[in-house]
């Protein structure tokens, strides 16, 4: 093997060769790459669940991890480039095995179900999901990677080839990434754990009303917003102006005409309302139907792509057996007899699991249970196929998974309410088709990524496909966790007065738990759900004082956690079976969204932007920001060459350092409250009871620096400083670092 070999992974077909060729044997499937790629897959899948519920959407890790390996692997000895490739295969899977619970699993929550008695659930859900994702893209690996080379470009998949031959030929990208790892966590450690400064500073001006100016100052969304880019950025940061700087003032004003009524789903006058009050009860509506909408005009723009997608992943499934590759090392795939069985074995676990295993009070049938499955493989199969193309052609990052699971969704409970099946129980049941498709769909994605990597450095497809399975295996065991471990370190118990009469509850209140022990007393626990007397949530009942007196508020869907796909696929659910949806303002977000498409602008983003809190759209447009004054001066580069630039390298280390010492926090915070720590699995609650060292860091910004730490400003020049930081990496050559 010559280090300086002719090679370039955008060779045109007739050109093209991999790096190493199908006769060359280097180690590549081996013990310390798969155990390394399968702790990438842990971690990487802990904080793309972090990063995602808060920011709303996830980011590629395929290629920081690449970039890691190669710098860990050298440590211990010399590695070849497909062990590397085998590290990023595998470790890639936690990312977008992520990606595909979070968008979809909270809506246990917000369908009124418990998530945190739900770690196994989870579990199974995102391994049967990502296993099948993996089945269903071996039979098109050939069709989309090999004779498709040329004409789907699979731009993360590209990028991270050309960081694993720079690796191999001496490039050293890693210490841009552990210099925002180190800084990003120094950052993020003084802010959250030592609490040296506050996380969000905020500004409510007096003249509007209703308005409020904010932005949650974390490493990890000044790294997202770098790597979106600013337009991407600046389209969401548009989103979170035109809701709360325009819509809720304009609420407030229009409100205060009537200063004793509350308007639905309001239980409060809105004059009496703090913005994120006015956020959470008639924005958060429209958001979701702007959402629904954009997803579903995302998909239909798509349609096109979907239907070649379909045929030519069909036609080349049937010509498979009859033109059989030749025997070598870079065709050689998992056999379509396993994936076959694999798939048929899938099924049936989904048919066992929803039959034995049911989510207490939503017990179905066998045969529903039966359909369910088969809707699985259906919908897994035409979205896996449909994710894995799109990929290619716009990239994982643009993949519209959200858009296959509304429309899963929909079909779903179309032919649910068809035949009469609208309890609860078939809302759970809608709810798992879609996560699993969805979770499907995104591995796909991903997959397909990582097999064009594969093909363009000559690495052998069934070591991949195999490493894939033990990233999805590893991963799901930290993604469950890390869910239930947000859900219940950001929850929260509020006073709250509410009359309410426990014998005769309004419609969408029902009656959960007789007692709930909360600080020494005893409740009734009642959950809310489509009430026109009873905003949506949690509550404890006081049967003494016949009131409701603390809202027990959940850490997925409140402002630090806000998980906005997780709330449309309940939205959606709900809205067709059960017809509980403040329809009126679910409308007005969709047509919001017709008219930003009507402008020419790309309405997804608009409307994540619209749905989300502005302190997060704020900081993720100072991370656009950052790279749109960094590329000035500069010539244009591809998407490639983007993806593996100097700034997004710093940022992806930002990133990860927001996720790891963010989850740190959350385990201090839940180590020092019994009445939070007591909603968690006792394994995890054993590990969490360690002798960690929370006192000598928990609370000490309040403990000596306490007026310094509230001030605003103090929290705006540090983040401004962690920007500056940023741009001079990213102006900084990576040859210089």
């Amino acid at each position: 093997m010559v280090p300086t070999k002719s090679w370039s992974s955008t060779a045109p077909p007739g050109e093209f060769h991999p790096y190493m060729e199908a006769d060359e044997s280097v180690k590549e499937f081996s013990l310390r790459a798969v155990i390394l790629g399968a702790l990438f897959g842990i971690l990487f899948g802990a904080v793309s669940v972090y990063v995602g519920l808060r920011a709303g959407l996830t980011v590629s890790a395929s290629i920081p991890i690449a970039v890691l390996s190669i710098s860990i692997l050298r440590a211990f000895g010399r590695s070849t480039i497909l062990e590397n490739n085998i590290v990023q295969t595998t470790g890639s899977a936690g990312e977008s095995a992520a990606a595909g619970v979070i968008f979809t699993m909270p809506a246990l929550i917000f369908l009124g179900f418990s998530l945190n008695t739900e770690y196994w659930r989870i579990f199974l859900l995102a391994l049967m999901g990502g296993w099948l994702g993996v089945l269903f893209m071996i039979p098109l690996r050939r069709q989309l990677i090999v004779k498709e080379h040329g004409n789907l470009t699979f731009p993360e998949g590209t990028a991270c080839a050309d960081v694993l031959v720079a690796g191999e030929r001496g490039g050293s990208f890693a210490s841009r990434v552990f210099w925002g790892l180190g800084i990003g966590g120094v950052y993020t450690f003084a802010m959250n754990t030592l609490g040296l400064w506050t996380g969000q500073p905020e500004y409510q001006p007096n003249w509007l009303p209703g308005a409020s100016i904010r932005a949650a100052i974390t490493s990890e969304y000044l790294g997202v917003g770098y790597i979106i880019g600013p337009r991407v950025a600046g389209i969401l940061f548009a989103g979170g102006v035109f809701s709360w700087l325009v819509l809720m003032p304009a609420i407030r004003f229009f409100g205060s005409l009537a200063p004793n009524a509350a308007l639905y789903p309001s239980t409060i006058p809105i004059p009496q309302m703090t913005p994120d009050q006015l956020w959470a009860s008639y924005i958060r509506p429209m958001g979701a139907g702007a959402v629904a909408a954009s997803g579903l005009i995302t998909l239909i723009k798509t349609l096109p792509t979907i239907f070649s997608a379909l045929s030519a992943g069909l036609k080349d499934v049937r010509a498979k057996q009859a033109d059989m590759p030749a025997a070598s090392r870079t065709e050689r795939d998992i056999s379509m007899r396993m994936v076959v069985v694999g798939s048929g074995v899938i099924m049936v676990m989904i048919w066992a699991f929803l039959t034995f295993k049911p989510i207490p009070g939503a017990q179905t049938g066998l045969f529903s249970n039966l359909l369910a499955a088969a809707f699985v493989i259906v919908f897994g199969f035409l979205f896996v196929t449909v994710a894995s193309r799109i990929s290619g052609l716009i990239g994982n990052s643009s993949n519209p998974i959200s858009g296959m699971t509304i429309a899963t969704l929909m079909a779903t409970c179309a032919v649910f309410l068809f035949v009469h099946w609208t309890a609860n129980s078939y809302a759970v049941l809608a709810l798992t088709i879609g996560g699993l498709v969805c979770i499907a769909s995104a591995i796909a994605g991903a997959t397909s990524q990582d097999l064009k990597t594969g093909y363009l450095v000559g690495a052998t497809p069934y070591w991949q496909q195999i490493g894939l399975m033990v990233g999805v295996l590893v991963s799901a065991f930290a993604i469950g966790g890390t869910l239930i471990l947000m859900n219940v370190g950001l929850a929260q118990y509020k006073p709250i007065q509410i009359a309410l009469d426990i014998q005769h509850l309004p419609s969408g209140v029902e009656r959960q738990e007789d007692n709930y022990a909360y600080q020494g007393k005893t409740y009734v626990l009642v959950n809310s759900l489509g009430s026109h007397e009873i905003p949506d949530g949690k509550y404890l009942y006081d049967s003494a004082t016949q009131r409701i007196e603390v809202q027990w508020v959940q850490g997925i869907g409140s402002d630090q956690a806000a998980a906005p796909q997780a709330r449309l696929m309940a939205t959606v659910i709900s809205g067709i079976l059960n017809q509980r949806l403040p329809w009126r303002l679910v409308f007005l977000g969709v047509f919001l969204v017709i008219a930003v498409e009507l402008l020419g602008v790309r309405s997804l983003p608009f409307a994540v932007g619209s749905y989300l809190s502005i302190a997060t759209t704020m900081a993720m447009f100072a991370g656009g920001l950052v790279r749109w004054l960094a590329e000035q001066g500069t010539e244009k580069k591809s998407d490639a060459e983007n993806e593996v630039s100097p700034g997004s390298l710093y940022a992806s280390g930002l990133i990860a350092a927001g996720g790891v010492f963010g989850l740190l926090a959350i385990v201090l915070n839940l180590m020092q409250d019994s009445e939070l720590s007591k909603h968690i699995p006792h394994w995890l609650a054993r590990v969490l009871l360690l002798p960690w060292p929370e006192k000598l860091f928990k609370g000490w910004g309040e403990n000596h620096i306490p007026n310094l730490r509230v001030a605003p400003w103090l929290g705006v020049v540090l983040f401004v400083a962690l920007a500056a930081s940023l741009f001079v990496s990213a102006r900084k050559k990576l040859n210089q670092s």
